[in-house]
């Protein structure tokens, strides 16, 4: 693919395994088929008390903006005034917490829980002194149902056995990018020096506003593209899982791949040189980041999900349990043994 490809949109969005695909098998068949749980770790909610109601729901069908939204506007506070700590499926049967500005209200949180119960299922509540942020939460556990499986059971349960031990290679799932790769497309339209100007108190339409959300959304994808372009040139060479001379001491054990920024790359020595390499083939993409503010930054080539475990309910039929921690796609650990057909793609999205 030729650097005037990009823009017609001809990206990238399927990148080698570790090992290679073993199997193939449909996933989301049914929204109880995908189950994540959010793990909280935020010892904020211990006390019970602050301006915050938190509120821990179980949602099917809504994905967690519409939730947040609906939410502010149950409780008539401004959408900023709620929080959550990640983004989670629609086409899925999720748990995960939100926090409300309600300073002053707690005796009115028995009567405002209830109707939001009429709504979602209320798992927990509690009071905390500050608003849930993104990332907070410390890990998210899987439950996953694939149906018909097609594929060698001894030879599935060797790559699962492999999985556990070696873990995969920890590429950003193909939804970050939008459409195929309509979030990279309009990353390419914008004008990187509007992420330097944002405000919080900007009006929609401004560079502060819903453009500037979107801007950074936009140039997260393109960041995130980048590191699975290092990633794959790193699985294809077989270096992926082994530090390189050149990894940068301030980064996270093990080895890592570049979050583009400006100034590129904190790499050195050998690496630097494969990581510049290798994003110097997207020049559209590379200059976008001399223009911002955004540091570069640094993120694990490897993702090792713990308490691995998997039962076979009928012949083509497997269930996978799983704990990852926040920023890792379940997809991408399943996709580096099966050929994944997603088969929530079909329908309508919000």
């Amino acid at each position: 693919m030729s650097t005037d490809d990009l823009s017609r949109g001809q990206w990238r969005l399927d990148w080698p395994t570790s090992h290679g695909r073993v199997a193939r098998a449909q996933l989301k068949v049914l929204p109880g088929d995908f189950r994540v749980e959010e793990i909280l770790a935020v010892s904020d909610l211990i006390p019970g008390e602050g301006e915050h109601l938190c509120l821990c729901l179980e949602k099917t069908g809504d994905n967690t903006e519409f939730v947040a939204r609906q939410l502010a506007r149950m409780a008539g506070c401004r959408g900023f005034d709620v929080g959550f700590c990640g983004l989670k499926d629609r086409h899925a049967v999720t748990s995960q917490w939100f926090s409300l500005y309600r300073p002053g209200m707690e005796s009115d949180d028995d009567l405002f829980i209830r109707e939001v119960a009429m709504r979602w299922r209320v798992l927990a509540s509690s009071r905390a002194p500050r608003k849930l942020r993104r990332g907070e939460h410390s890990a998210n556990r899987f439950t996953i149902l694939l149906r018909n499986v097609e594929g060698s059971v001894p030879e599935i349960d060797g790559a699962l056995k492999r999985l556990g031990q070696q873990g995969a290679p920890n590429y950003f799932g193909p939804q970050r990018f939008g459409h195929e790769g309509g979030n990279l497309d309009k990353a390419l339209k914008v004008d990187p020096s509007q992420l330097n100007r944002r405000g919080r108190g900007a009006k929609r339409g401004s560079r502060g506003g819903r453009d500037g959300s979107k801007n950074v959304l936009y140039f997260s994808a393109a960041r995130s593209w980048l590191f699975n372009e290092v990633l794959a040139a790193r699985v294809s060479d077989g270096s992926w899982a082994t530090c390189l001379p050149g990894e940068p001491e301030e980064a996270p054990a093990g080895p890592t791949g570049p979050m583009w920024g400006d100034g590129g790359t904190t790499a050195t020595l050998g690496q630097e040189k494969l990581e510049r390499g290798v994003v110097g083939q997207w020049p559209q993409l590379e200059r976008l980041f001399g223009a911002t503010r955004m540091k570069p930054e640094r993120r694990p080539l490897v993702v090792q999900p713990r308490e691995l475990g998997w039962e076979w309910l009928a012949e083509n039929a497997l269930k996978i349990c799983f704990v990852l921690p926040p920023g890792q796609y379940a997809t991408t650990v399943l996709g580096d043994i099966f050929e994944l057909e997603d088969m929530s793609l079909g329908r309508h999205n919000e």
